[in-house]
């Protein structure tokens, strides 16, 4: 069993127009930088992208908003992306914002094969708007349903040909619940190990949940917001 695809634009190559796709990454942490650069240039159009946030211009998912490729946009913010707040504003992009939790149980519940479950997030303000609310314990909560996707472009540190995934700090974020709530799972790693080299105790995604695997072609990593501190 060999997982492994010979680029990313191979791995890509059946996302057509109207999928619905995971990408993982919180800011431009943990992004698929190169199954990204692979749909732009793929070209597939009328996507549902679920994600985070929309990265910023110019780096992440903000490629293929400004190539016109997203059609809705599930996500927790809209972070430093100008081109996505504008298209928000001037209600260019169907946009559903949903709290960061929240977004995150719902990816959860969609591979646990849950259907919805209550939060009590968003009672009280406008999230709460048509949805079905309900009291537990004298606290008012709503009915959020689970998320899933046609395919979840994903990144991790290292894998091996079966798909085991090991991810590398705080760009493990979304990555593995999304691994686990769609059809088809393409992973993205830095480095591609033999069958056996990977600590068992370490890996966090089974191969299981994934379907194809990819060497990373871009490691750019870039920052989204630079901070510094003068050096005494």
């Amino acid at each position: 069993m060999n997982k492994i695809f010979s680029n990313a634009a191979a791995a890509v190559a059946d996302i057509g127009d109207g999928a619905t796709i995971m990408i993982g990454g919180f800011g431009l942490c943990g992004n698929p930088e190169s199954l990204i650069r692979a749909m732009v240039e793929r070209g597939s159009r009328r996507l549902h992208v679920i994600s985070n946030n929309c990265g910023v211009d110019g780096e992440g998912i903000g490629l293929m908003l400004e190539a016109g490729q997203i059609r809705r946009m599930t996500a927790s913010y809209v972070g430093e992306n100008h081109k996505f707040e504008e298209l928000v504003r001037t209600a260019q992009l169907e946009t559903d914002l949903v709290p960061q939790g929240t977004l995150a149980e719902r990816i959860r519940a969609g591979g646990a094969g849950i259907p919805a479950f209550y939060t009590p997030t968003g009672a009280g303000t406008p999230v709460a708007e048509g949805k079905e609310k309900r009291e537990f314990g004298g606290r008012a909560c709503l009915l959020e349903t689970a998320l899933r996707a046609d395919f979840a472009l994903i990144k991790a540190w290292r894998g091996d040909r079966w798909g085991n995934l090991v991810y590398r700090k705080t760009a493990r974020n979304f990555n593995p619940m999304m691994a686990t709530a769609a059809k088809i799972t393409i992973a993205e790693v830095e480095e591609i190990c033999e069958l056996g080299e990977l600590d068992a105790e370490c890996i966090v995604t089974p191969g299981i949940y994934v379907h194809r695997l990819v060497r990373a072609e871009v490691l750019r990593k870039p920052i989204e917001r630079r901070t510094t501190r003068p050096r005494g």
